[in-house]
């Protein structure tokens, strides 16, 4: 039987964990809300701002440079080579395509998601590498009140500072700038946006170097818990449930998906894994995502669709 204390210790470690996911999510919510597209290449952006800082500043530090000198010049080569990702995309991927369908801008992003991904890999290497911006200790906190005290992973609670000062930011960055209104013009009617003299193809760069810098911020949090590697290209697959649940468009609703997803699989794991076995947080969230799918198709804060005949 767990007590209170392991209780509360599992659900914020996964609250914690649902903050990292969300940060992925961020990402796919940012594109398909200015562009309507489900961004399958987010997975492989993280990878590739992974592996664009980590080896920047392996080498800075080698030729001498002062850590944190070499960590701020290493975001500024990794931020511009998210940058040029994002203008080639449009460029030459997005740009030919416009006003196609869903269906087939979707399947240019698995296009895209296989060239960054054999790109990343081709120029900075295919190793694990460490990295190392966060603290990834724990402290031992309220150990009067538990027996041992609850355990809390530092690196978890500085994604979790990291996500809110990212999701204020962008909160500011659609409501009170006149570019961020413009994309929530582009999300509500491409017509009616290129009508007034919107640029797509310029409305379509900046979402999407504003997601390629959310993958940097991403990529610096689960970079500095896993390693950047191959692996984390497969955070795309653990986003799905969290959108599914918050809803594709909602920048809030990425948070509350994840926080939802993230402690959602831990207390499974602790309460029912001893009974059904093991490796529940797995597949749980999928589980999750599908009641969401039965009762509120949008999701928790998804708009509704309605359609007139």
């Amino acid at each position: 039987m767990i007590g209170l204390g392991q209780f509360l210790e599992v659900l914020f470690s996964g609250l914690l964990s649902g903050v990292l996911y969300s940060l992925v999510a961020l990402g796919f919510v940012l594109i398909f809300k200015a562009s309507g597209v489900f961004n399958f290449a987010q997975g492989a952006m993280v990878l590739l701002a992974g592996l664009a800082l980590v080896r920047s500043l392996d080498f800075l530090v080698a030729n001498g440079f002062p850590f944190w000198s070499a960590v701020i010049l290493g975001l500024l080569f990794a931020a511009m080579i998210m940058a040029i990702t994002a203008w080639m995309v449009q460029r030459f991927v997005l740009g030919p395509l416009i006003n196609q369908d869903g269906l087939t801008l979707f399947m240019a992003t698995i296009g895209i998601t296989f060239v960054l991904e054999g790109a990343a890999q081709m120029i900075f290497g295919s190793d694990v590498y460490p990295l190392r911006l966060f603290p990834t200790d724990a402290w031992f906190l309220f150990e009067g009140n538990f027996p041992g005290g609850l355990l809390v992973s530092k690196i978890d609670v500085w994604g979790g500072l990291i996500a809110a000062v990212l999701v204020a930011g962008l909160a500011v960055f659609f409501q009170r700038t006149k570019t961020g209104r413009a994309l929530r013009a582009v999300a509500d009617d491409h017509a009616a946006a290129q009508s007034v003299g919107i640029s797509l193809n310029w409305i379509w760069f900046i979402v999407w170097l504003v997601a390629g810098l959310v993958a940097l911020v991403a990529a610096t949090v689960w970079g500095t818990k896993l390693g950047v590697q191959f692996s984390i290209v497969f955070l795309a697959l653990k986003a799905l449930p969290v959108l599914i649940i918050g809803g594709f468009t909602s920048v809030p609703g990425a948070i509350v998906g994840g926080l939802i997803v993230g402690a959602g699989e831990k207390l499974a794991e602790a309460y029912l894994g001893p009974f059904i076995g093991g490796g529940i947080e797995y597949w749980f969230a999928y589980v999750l995502a599908l009641v969401v799918l039965m009762v509120r198709p949008q999701g928790l804060y998804g708009e509704r669709i309605i359609e007139r005949i």
